[in-house]
């Protein structure tokens, strides 16, 4: 995951109003808050220039031709007067923040939806962990970046799990013909892909933000990719937004690439994180968009482009959250410091998410997917991450994958 900084100017709004529970909720995966009014305009201050005092010269020596010096004027002390003196300033009390209380839904687990949707991306395939978990869960996906090789081993031994492979791209560039930078990418990675039969769908970019000013630069872009690797039987994963993008009117931009994909049997990879907790801002709006209780700008996101967009064009195409979890990276949030969902275990026990922290963890990624599972188009989330490097250190799933594979196996009817 190249991580990102998110700068969703909108979300320290929405953080400000998180300090009460928020009513049942992406626009909304998506949803977002209303506007702070605009501070009042400064009074001008006009500028002063610094007093300019010449440095005497290296050897000490007074400069030349300096001037005489006048001699001072003698300005008389005023007498004391019987004035009492000012009074001290009282200081200003500093506002009391109020304290996040994390709004913990029903996570019951549900087997009655279906088999569990929870997988998990790999970093590097460096931990048996990862391989055991797999034998054991035969999770809905498993996402992998550059090394790829493992992948042959998890459909050998879990052939209906889906795999999501992407190699690594530098510079992500928008710049040019869009088809011409669709067909280099192609070129480039054609021979790594043929390679690797065993990967299902293919991702592109990574967590690309175009903005309305580069969005049809970018389904055009998504679009060609996803026919050129049709030509040579593989199928694309167009895409690969991050947390909190695109907005709305963005995502409509990007309905060609949809219709490549649709034709050419490709799917949709989405990114969804939030901290402190994973319901973080659930039913909030998005900018500009009315309120609904099941969906937020952060978690649920999708399900503002599938409802609104794709759903009423016939375009709805299969999802998979190619990376998922707790990111502490969000900016103007609540919660304690952290990044990964290691950082946040104390806190969540606190909060009454459970009795200790992989258990908190559990049940929240048990609402996650009982949310999933009603949307049919989904076909799992990817928990970031698994056998990462020392960067991703509190984001490592190893010591929790055992209870993951427990709770997949629980839903298996």
């Amino acid at each position: 995951m190249l991580r990102r900084i998110i700068p969703l100017i909108w979300l320290a709004a929405l953080a400000a109003c998180a300090a009460s529970p928020p009513i049942p909720l992406p626009a909304t995966l998506v949803a977002t808050p209303t506007g702070h009014a605009a501070d009042p305009t400064p009074e001008p201050t006009i500028a002063t220039a610094e007093l300019f005092i010449p440095l005497l010269s290296s050897d000490g020596d007074p400069p030349v031709n300096t001037p005489p010096t006048a001699e001072p004027t003698h300005i008389p002390t005023a007498e004391p007067t019987d004035a009492p003196p000012p009074p001290s300033p009282v200081p200003t009390a500093e506002p009391t923040a109020t304290p996040y209380i994390s709004n913990i839904p029903d996570y019951t687990p549900r087997p009655d939806l279906g088999q569990s949707k929870m997988g998990i991306h790999v970093a590097r395939p460096n931990s048996e962990a990862i391989m055991e978990f797999v034998r054991a869960a035969h999770p809905a996906v498993v996402k992998a970046v550059d090394d790829l090789g493992f992948l042959k081993e998890v459909k050998a031994v879990s052939p209906e799990t889906v795999t999501v492979g992407r190699f690594s791209i530098d510079p992500q560039d928008y710049n040019g013909d869009p088809e011409a930078a669709a067909a280099a990418l192609v070129a480039d990675q054609l021979p790594r892909m043929l390679l690797h039969p065993f990967v299902d769908y293919w991702e592109g970019w990574n967590e690309p933000d175009p903005n309305l000013d580069r969005m049809d630069w970018y389904a055009r872009f998504e679009a060609e990719r996803v026919r050129l690797l049709a030509r040579h039987g593989l199928h694309a994963a167009v895409g690969g937004f991050s947390t909190g993008v695109p907005e709305l009117n963005e995502f409509e931009l990007f309905v060609p690439a949809i219709e490549a994909a649709k034709a050419h049997g490709g799917i949709l990879t989405l990114h969804e994180y939030a901290a402190p907790d994973l319901t973080f801002l659930f039913g909030d709006p998005l900018p500009g968009y009315p309120t609904y209780p099941d969906r937020g700008p952060l978690m649920f996101r999708y399900r503002w482009f599938y409802r609104d967009v794709l759903e009423p064009r016939g375009l709805v195409i299969p999802l998979v959250i190619s990376e998922a979890g707790i990111d502490g990276i969000l900016g103007n949030r609540p919660g304690p410091d952290g990044l990964g969902w290691q950082d946040f275990q104390e806190f969540w026990v606190t909060q009454g998410w459970g009795p200790d922290g992989q258990t908190a963890f559990l049940n929240q990624l048990q609402w996650v997917d009982n949310e999933a599972r009603q949307d049919p188009y989904v076909i799992g989330y990817a928990l970031f991450t698994a056998g990462g490097a020392s960067a991703w250190r509190s984001y490592e799933l190893a010591p929790f994958l055992p209870r993951l594979a427990e709770y997949i196996n629980s839903q298996k009817e």
